[in-house]
């Protein structure tokens, strides 16, 4: 009987877990975008602030994209078309002295319909060991996009756990 009650205790963990509502992104080849932007730009708070990305959120959708921090962390533009948002969003994730290159991926509905895209860049790769190091999360909730960004596990250690085993 104990076991039967700490099976049914992890099945109901792992089900509360899984990954449900994720929405996915594909790379865009051909950065013909149409359409208003609101733009989300999150990061780029001091020099080599690795975590730092732009978002446009296609005005008129009834989705808003909100990342997932406080709000001292991003800022918005409303209202830009979408040449002036791409031009926006890739002068801003360049504010890093690693930046080698972006790349513009559309963010997908699940259904299948385009609700917006991210501008990411890419680090060199000796800097942090890889050149992608943001990991993003895409969740809808209602008409609200909630948007979680974190850096990939190794380069978050390598920049705030360091070594500390070797180091003491």
């Amino acid at each position: 009987m104990p076991f039967a009650v700490l099976l049914l205790f992890l099945l109901l963990g792992a089900a509360g877990c899984s990954v449900r509502g994720g929405l996915r992104t594909e790379r865009v080849t051909d950065p013909g975008i149409p359409g208003n932007y609101t733009l989300v730009l999150h990061g780029c708070r001091y020099l080599d602030d690795p975590e730092t990305i732009a978002f446009l959120d296609r005005e008129g959708d009834g989705i808003t994209f909100e990342p997932y921090t406080a709000d001292f962390n991003y800022r918005t533009i409303k209202g830009l078309s979408a040449a002036e948002a791409l031009a926006a969003a890739g002068h801003f994730v360049a504010c890093n002295t690693s930046f080698r290159s972006s790349q513009i991926s559309s963010i997908f509905a699940e259904k299948g319909g385009v609700l917006g895209y991210e501008l990411r860049p890419l680090y060199l790769p000796y800097t942090y060991g890889l050149d992608d190091i943001l990991l993003t999360d895409y969740r809808l909730r209602g008409e609200r996009m909630v948007i979680r960004i974190r850096l990939d596990p190794a380069v978050e250690n390598m920049l705030h756990g360091g070594m500390h085993k070797l180091d003491q």
